[in-house]
Order: C-alpha cells, then structure tokens, then sequence
C-alpha cells in the first residue's frame, strides 16, 4: 500500500490552505464529517452525554495478521488501518487526504521553506501516563533513519537534512534535522523546501513511540500488553490469528471525538465468509482494505444500493523481477503487458468500473490548478493492447535472452478469491495470445510480503494506495532504483535523477514535469512494472453508522465514527 509524498506563510490557517493537498476541493466524494482536531462540546455536556449513551462498538475484518504496529516497520495497509487507531502524529489527514493538526497544535515555516517549527499539545498522553515530548518525536525519527532499524520506508524521512546519509551511515545521528528544543517545541530543517511537508508527517513512518518502552525490546510491538500507544484507542486484546480488540483510550486528548468504546477486527481471510458475516450481523463493514465484496456480488449489490463504489487513488498491477531472466529484457515485459485485455478482466472478474491503467499514477492524484495528473499528463501514449506485436517482441525477447522457449515461470499473488480470479483471466490470456504457460502461486499476506521483498518470485501481484495526494508518491516510492518499495528491483538512472530533481524542485510545475517525465521513461520505454486497473472500492456499511469511510487513498478510516 502507499505509500507514500509558493512558500508557505508563518500562519498556520494558511499553511494548511496553502498546502499542496488542499486542491483536493475537487474531490468529488463529500458526503464525510471530517474529523477535527477540537472538542465540540463543553466538558459537562460531554461527560453527560458519555454517561447516558449506550456503549458502542464498530466491527470489521482483515484478511490476516498485520505483520508490523510498529510504526517504523509498517508497510502495508492492514497494519497501518489498525495502528490509525492507536497512534498520532504530528498531523492527520481526513478522509479527503487534507492534513490536520493533531499531536501538533501549530506550527510556522521560515520563509525558504526548510525549517518547521511545531508547537506540540500539552495535554496528549501515552497510554501508560507519561506525557507525549517532542523529545519522543525526535527520538522516533532518528530511530526509523537508524540503518539497524532497518525501515523500508525510511526514506519517507530522507527530507530531513542528512537524513538519507545519516541512513547510509554518511552523517551522525546527531547531524539529523529534528530536534527537541523543549518538552513542546519540535525544530525540523528538511534538506530542500517541501510544501507537502505537513501532509507527509501524517504517515505512519513520522508516528512517534514509546522510547522506554522500544529500547532493547525488539518485540514490543508484537502483543497487546507491549504496546505502549498516544491515539485515540487502546490495544486491549491482540489474539494472534484470531481477532484485535481495540477500546477507547479515556486518555487521549481529544476523547470527545471517539465515539465507539469497542473496535473488534476479526481475522478472516475468505470473501464469501466476510460476506456472510455482514449478511448475519456479525460485522458492521466490509471494503478499503478491509474485507473484500464478493466480485460476483457486487454488480447487484450496487444496482440495489447496498454497496457503494468509490475511485479512490491506488493502482492494481503485477511486478517483474527485472533482475531474473526473462523480465531482465524489455521486451519480454513490453510483450506481456500487451497482451491482456484490461477492459475484459475489468467486465468481467474485477466487475467494479475501475479504469484500465496504462501507467503507475492514478487520475484521482492531484495535478495543478484543479487539474488531476493525469489530465496534465495522459496515459494513452505510453503502450497499446496488441497481440500481434506482443508476439513479435517476445520471439525477439527470447532470442535476445538465448531461451528457444518460454521457461518456467510462477505468479505470485497473496490469497484472495478476488487475486485469484484476476490471476487465472491474465494468464489464461498470456496463455491464448502468447502461447505460454505461467504457473499460480499464493501465499498468505504476511509471508507473501517477506517473499516478495526477498525478489523470490518472477511475476507478483502488487497494488500501491496513496500515503498522500501528490505523484511524487506513485512515483518515487516504486520506480526510483534507491526505493525499498521497488520490489521489481527496475533501475533507470535517467529514472532516479528526474525524481531526485523533482525531490528539490523550486516549482511545483517543475516538480511534476519531471515526475512525468520518469513515470514516462518507465512505463512508456522500459515497462518497469505491468500495469492493469485503476483501483476503485466497493464497501458496505450497516445502517446507522456516520463518519466510517473509505478515505481518498481507498483505506478504512473509522477511528472518528459513531453509530446513532
């Protein structure tokens, strides 16, 4: 999943306009409250509507385990769903994607755009009591840069100044640009100005831990009574192949906004006996990322406005593992993305109006001036659907490769009935139209994730959901030869210089160009990764529930619901 990525005035009101996520105004899907960093309600009238309400609970599945609530080793949706209850940031972006203040208050920019200066809360706690310091936020982020913690996503933080060197053992720890000047002063000097900074600190890499409770202890994270937490909910029971059990941290300091008292996450993997929970009122939700509607349930779901349909930004494609042969030759890749038809396995497996994808960056991904990117930027030149010259190429690949046949090769797709119903379709196609045989495999999410990562695989199943709303994310994050979430192991030079270029960009419009111009060179010249739909989500919700959404990015966001 995502993740994940003008001079700003001192103000904080316009620092949030200004910022480069408030252009989603032209999101259409503004049917949610967002959630807000201020308490509604006068302390009385608050503690006396807490103790005349009925007790509420919000339940929900996922399809396995979350590998990691350690917000330094989180990569994946399913984690990072569960972990948006248990921890705060600096800020927090609502459902639109737009940040808001949370941990931190307020905050001024120097006029470059490369020092912030936060003023946390006084009032937010851990849940064992102690207060949350600015000291626990610099800790946090040196600890993800620290190359022995060994984060995947520790370049979320190479803005900071000698970030990435302090990564590459280059710098000290202390050369680092974060610095606690007091208990509730955060200085950040970043290495270029960045006016998506406070959208980027929402991401779960940014999240700050426990520093008591992590040293020395590599598996706090793993149980419930480990886990020492500063969001609005408490992990109280954590049944390892069964279920989560989440309740309100009466701590947290804006507890006036959290609304459920109980959070049950349930360990399912099967769509259909999802469904049938739903259907006998075992579970409240099903869909963005958490739980899945039967594909062949959803068109008259939909038609009898039981389920809803959302464009959200993620894109569905499978990997190459460019480092083994035959995807090590581009034409072999180009033959395979050619080869499928998107709009058939989009009518008839996926079966919810999602887009055929010709490229990595989806069109609900802002552009400039109101414009999405890929308005700015359309994906109709880089390849074409054309069994004829797929073949072409292949023959011309393999020869290339000096392979006289197609050799044995394996997709790997973590299990899902839907994975698996896309699967068999593009290889029953590759089968008919190219004349080759590739084999299925499936794993559950966690082990698929470790043989993925370790490039144990030929093709793979992959999917990226925005970690915020700028195609930076899109593109950086997975095509960039520097990147942990290049699984593909693509390396283009040409590519890594443009996103570098667009990293410390003065303009945005320079700064999107040049992301252009890498997704391009990618796609369009090497096929660095096949890609197949625009993401969309189908969800179901119970009636009677407000404020439980899927978010822009196609993630449940429910830590501010309620049920009436």
């Amino acid at each position: 999943m995502m993740k994940y990525q003008k001079v700003l005035s001192t103000a904080m009101a316009v620092t949030l306009a200004g910022s480069l996520l408030a252009a989603c105004s032209d999101n259409k899907d503004k049917n949610t409250a967002s959630p807000s960093a201020s308490a509604g309600n006068s302390p009385a009238e608050s503690q006396a509507s807490q103790e005349n309400k009925t007790p509420q609970e919000f339940r929900f599945t996922l399809a396995s385990e979350p590998p990691s609530l350690d917000p330094a080793l989180m990569t994946d949706a399913q984690s990072s769903i569960v972990a948006s209850g248990l921890y705060d940031g600096l800020t927090r972006l609502n459902p639109e994607g737009v940040p808001e203040p949370a941990i931190a208050k307020e905050w001024t920019v120097s006029d470059d755009g490369k020092t912030y200066t936060f003023k946390l809360r006084d009032d937010a706690k851990w849940s064992n009591g102690d207060p949350v310091t600015a000291n626990d936020f610099e800790y946090s982020w040196k600890r993800a840069l620290n190359p022995e913690t060994a984060s995947e996503y520790a370049y979320m933080l190479f803005y900071l100044e000698n970030g990435e060197k302090y990564n590459s053992e280059q710098a000290t720890e202390d050369e680092v640009g974060v610095k606690a000047l007091d208990a509730t002063t955060l200085e950040v000097k970043l290495a270029s100005a960045t006016p998506y900074f406070n959208s980027l600190i929402a991401h779960y890499t940014y999240w700050p831990v426990h520093p008591a409770s992590v040293d020395g202890k590599p598996e706090w994270a793993a149980d419930a009574k480990t886990i020492v937490s500063n969001g609005p909910f408490l992990l109280k029971d954590w049944a390892h192949g069964d279920k989560l059990v989440l309740t309100k941290n009466p701590d947290y300091y804006n507890k006036d906004k959290v609304n459920f008292d109980t959070v049950t996450i349930s360990l399912v993997e099967s769509e259909s006996t999802v469904f049938s929970m739903f259907q006998t009122d075992k579970i409240d939700w099903i869909g963005a990322q958490a739980g899945s509607v039967p594909t062949d349930q959803v068109p008259q779901l939909v038609a009898d406005k039981k389920a809803t349909i959302k464009e959200i930004a993620s894109t569905y494609y499978y990997l190459f593992n460019t480092k083994q042969k035959p995807f090590d030759n581009v034409k072999v890749r180009k033959a395979f993305a050619m080869s499928i038809d998107r709009q058939a396995i989009i009518d008839n497996v996926a079966k919810a109006n999602q887009t055929p994808a010709f490229a990595l960056i989806p069109p609900s991904i802002n552009g400039l001036d109101g414009k999405g990117f890929r308005e700015m930027y359309p994906d109709s030149g880089y390849f074409s659907e054309n069994i004829e010259e797929a073949k072409k190429l292949l023959a011309e690949g393999l020869a290339e490769e000096g392979l006289d046949k197609f050799p044995e090769t394996t997709l790997l797709y973590n299990t899902s009935e839907g994975h698996k119903a896309i699967a068999e379709a593009i290889v029953d196609m590759w089968r008919k139209n190219l004349n080759v045989e590739v084999k299925l495999s499936n794993q559950e999410w966690a082990t698929f994730l470790e043989t993925r990562d370790a490039g144990q695989f030929g093709l793979a199943r992959s999917g990226w959901g925005a970690d915020f709303n700028h195609a930076i994310n899109f593109s950086y994050d997975l095509i960039h030869p520097k990147s942990l979430n290049n699984d593909g192991q693509y390396e283009n030079a040409e590519v890594g210089k443009a996103l570098d270029d667009a990293i410390v960009a003065a303009e945005e419009k320079d700064r999107v160009d040049l992301i252009a111009k890498a997704e391009k060179i990618a796609i369009a010249d090497d096929m660095a990764v096949l890609p197949i739909y625009y993401y969309t989500t189908v969800t179901m919700l119970k009636p009677g529930f407000e404020d439980v959404v899927s978010d822009y990015a196609g993630h449940l966001d429910w830590a501010f619901g309620k049920k009436n």
